[in-house]
């Protein structure tokens, strides 16, 4: 057993117990990697890490035993260790945390009555490693094996909406990620030529993206020119070898991460000639951003910054060509257009402080090209804060 890492982060904890006594919930547990940070400040590396919070406010993690340096930084009172690499035993993940995971709960005090709160249903699980571990459906029966008599249920929609408010502790880390992206972007359009390639331009920009500033820092770089521009709605976005030519629109897209907290940034930039259709298209894209942005505010409805956006691309003559939602969650997701708050036209929640969430106006022209503009931005009490407002301006992004 440990004791509670030093990064404390008592309005995460608070929000936590809240949402569990609104529930109903004794405990919740849970092993995506979001969630485990979420509740314990720790983002798992491999993903089989479990974490338990109470409605006392307090929290316990189990983790493998090559993790339990990297797991003092979060906040647990217990933490529980197991290790898969023993060469006397042949185990399996599942089995190998059964029994530190009936330790820390019992150490918590969750009896076997309690009702307690698991992940039931999808969800992405963002991965800043080759490849991550998830428990799937076997959480259930693990639950059901050490508990005994426990109700379980599930706590899909409480985490969800806990994730899509920020804590202040955790806004710092993702400002860390934005400021990162900021100077790899940066130096990335410094460094455009015609004649690179997606993958060149891809490649320098994520290079950029692994920070001194602080050990887990990094993340993903795409980049689609062109004609391939025009597919950058799609659920993914992939760099090819197609070479940039003069008068070619270059779109690049990150996912830059620190310590588990994640962007989601696009910029578009013109590369040589400049045509009118260009300068058409980006100004409307712009007074769309523009526009999304006057619309955030505490107590709007989502939809109506979706609205904001849609009606300027609509009256300037590119409604039909804006083919996704404004936004979606950020921060603890990424990529993830299910995340809240999510910024569609059918959407009914209301944003409130601390939320956070991307604003990607686009305009998608098949066959030609392109151009897609997303920041990173919260909710405050004055309105909204741009996290990533670096190459806004429509002479930003002219490369000549």
């Amino acid at each position: 057993m440990t004791q509670a890492g030093t990064s404390r982060d008592d309005q995460r904890i608070a929000r936590v117990r809240r949402a569990l006594e609104r529930r109903g919930l004794d405990a919740v547990v849970c092993g995506l990697r979001a969630n485990v940070l979420l509740l314990s400040g720790y983002w798992p590396v491999v993903g089989s890490a479990l974490a338990i919070a109470t409605r006392h406010g307090t929290v316990a993690l189990i983790v493998p035993v090559d993790e339990a340096d990297l797991a003092s930084n979060g906040w647990a009172d217990v933490t529980r260790t197991f290790d898969v690499g023993s060469l006397d035993r042949l185990t399996t993940i599942v089995e190998a945390v059964r029994g530190p995971l009936a330790a820390a709960t019992s150490a918590l005090g969750v009896g076997n009555r309690a009702t307690i709160g698991f992940e039931g249903g999808a969800a992405f699980d963002l991965s800043g490693y080759a490849s991550t571990f998830t428990y799937g459906a076997a959480i259930d029966d693990l639950l059901r094996d050490v508990f005994g008599g426990v109700t379980l249920c599930d706590a899909t929609q409480c985490l969800e909406e806990l994730r899509s408010v920020l804590t202040g502790r955790e806004l710092r880390r993702l400002r860390t990620a934005c400021a990162v992206a900021h100077a790899a972007y940066e130096n990335t359009a410094a460094a455009i030529r015609i004649g690179m390639t997606e993958l060149d331009v891809a490649r320098h920009l994520r290079g950029g993206l692994a920070s001194s500033i602080h050990d887990r820092c990094d993340g993903f770089a795409y980049c689609m020119s062109g004609p391939n521009s025009a597919r950058a709605y799609a659920a993914f976005q992939q760099s090819s070898g197609r070479a940039i030519a003069d008068g070619d629109v270059v779109l690049l897209h990150c996912n830059s991460y620190c310590d588990g907290f994640w962007t989601d940034i696009t910029r578009t930039f013109c590369v040589g000639t400049v045509t009118d259709r260009q300068r058409t298209i980006r100004d409307a894209v712009h007074m769309a951003r523009q526009s999304a942005l006057e619309a955030i505010s505490p107590g709007v409805r989502a939809d109506s910054v979706d609205r904001a956006a849609r009606d300027v691309l609509t009256e300037r003559g590119f409604g039909s060509a804006f083919r996704h939602p404004t936004g979606h969650g950020v921060g603890f997701a990424a990529i993830d257009h299910n995340a809240h708050p999510r910024i569609h036209p059918l959407s009914e929640v209301v944003l409130e402080v601390g939320m956070v969430f991307n604003i990607e106006p686009a305009v998608y022209i098949a066959g030609a090209e392109g151009m897609r503009h997303c920041d990173v931005v919260v909710v405050t009490e004055g309105g909204v804060d741009c996290l990533t407002p670096f190459l806004s301006q429509p002479e930003e992004l002219d490369l000549r």
